[in-house]
């Protein structure tokens, strides 16, 4: 071989020999970039090194990424308001605007004197020997009620008889219905009985609807009722007590009580009333007449207005009467009573109507009049 054959080939290897050198460099220089080597850990000159990282394990596809924390800046607190002390004159200690009371001014810590605990010896022995307070007295409890003010009236009892009156009936929902009623009473020394029964014909029967009587005494005002029991179909028996010495009306149906009047009656005596006054003196009957009635539970004031002459229609023919009626009274009763006077049978009633708030009507007419005469 030539030297400058040998030459030729150790130039070519060493040339092969420097990029081979090269290549590696700079691979090495490729992978330190790749794995975020630090460029003072692979500068020239110094020693090739390698780092190792340790890296968190890859996360299933799909899961979301982890939230960032964001950074709380942290912000200092308001400034408390500062409160102005109240005046000094007040007394009152103001505080400052942390919360701590301040002290009061000397002068008002002079001025204010000592509280004492306790009363002067002179004090507690005063009010050791003191009697007690004596106890506050109930109200006292309220009497009855005033009698009403009625007006007194002149009578004249009408003689003892026996009245038989026809009974037409219209219910509130046009129903009809007819009967028989007797209003009988008997008069004695000086005491009275009447007795009132209203029934309605059942094929060839009477029933009784209703059955009312009344006992008293005769006075100076006409009749003074002193019981009155009262007996509707289906219902109890119930009383109303007159007590003229105790002046007061008691009830069996309820616990009311209501003081007496003169002149005073019930629902049987009633019509009767009106036949005494209006013998006594028929000129009474131009104004109103006021009675105190009382019924099954309670009492009240009874005012009856003149409506005037009527010709009425009955068995015994027709017959001249004067019309009285008691409309209905708010707070006090619902129905309207009518009464028929007859002057040429002694005043007395020969025609009684009923007109119920419900709308159904009772009317009670005349069809013979039997006097009781003493010894018949």
């Amino acid at each position: 071989m030539s030297s400058a054959s040998f030459f030729r080939q150790r130039r070519r290897a060493l040339v092969l020999g420097t990029l081979v050198v090269l290549l590696h460099w700079m691979a090495l220089r490729l992978i330190d970039a790749n794995m975020g080597v630090p460029r003072q850990f692979a500068g020239e000159g110094g020693p090739d090194a390698m780092l190792a990282q340790l890296l968190p394990a890859p996360k299933p596809a799909g899961a979301p990424p982890a939230p960032v924390p964001l950074p709380v800046p942290k912000l200092a607190p308001p400034p408390l308001p500062r409160i102005a002390p109240l005046p000094a004159e007040l007394g009152i200690p103001a505080q400052e605007a942390g919360g701590a009371t301040t002290e009061a001014p000397p002068a008002l810590q002079e001025a204010a004197p000592p509280v004492p605990a306790q009363p002067p010896a002179p004090l507690q022995q005063a009010a050791a020997q003191a009697p007690p307070a004596p106890a506050a007295e109930p109200p006292p409890a309220p009497g009855p009620a005033p009698a009403p003010e009625l007006p007194r009236y002149t009578v004249d009892m009408p003689p003892a008889a026996d009245i038989l009156l026809d009974v037409a009936r219209v219910d509130a929902d046009g129903t009809r219905w007819s009967g028989e009623a007797l209003l009988s009473w008997q008069l004695g020394q000086d005491a009275y009985r009447i007795r009132i029964e209203a029934g309605i014909k059942v094929v060839f029967a009477r029933v009784n609807l209703v059955v009312l009587t009344s006992e008293g005494r005769l006075g100076a005002a006409g009749f003074a009722p002193v019981k009155m029991t009262e007996k509707r179909r289906g219902r109890a028996l119930t009383a109303t007590h007159f007590d003229w010495d105790g002046n007061k009306i008691s009830f069996s149906a309820s616990e009311a009580s209501y003081p007496l009047a003169p002149g005073a009656q019930d629902k049987a005596s009633v019509p009767l009333q009106l036949a005494a006054i209006a013998r006594g003196d028929p000129a009474q009957l131009k104004g109103d007449i006021d009675i105190l009635v009382g019924e099954d539970r309670d009492a009240s004031v009874f005012r009856f207005q003149v409506v005037g002459q009527e010709e009425i229609v009955t068995r015994l023919g027709r017959l001249q009467t004067l019309h009285l009626t008691r409309p209905p009274k708010p707070g006090s009763y619902k129905s309207r009573l009518d009464v028929w006077l007859a002057p040429a049978h002694g005043w007395v009633p020969v025609q009684i109507r009923n007109t119920e708030a419900n709308g159904a009507v009772t009317t009670q007419t005349v069809n013979n009049i039997v006097l009781n005469r003493p010894g018949t």
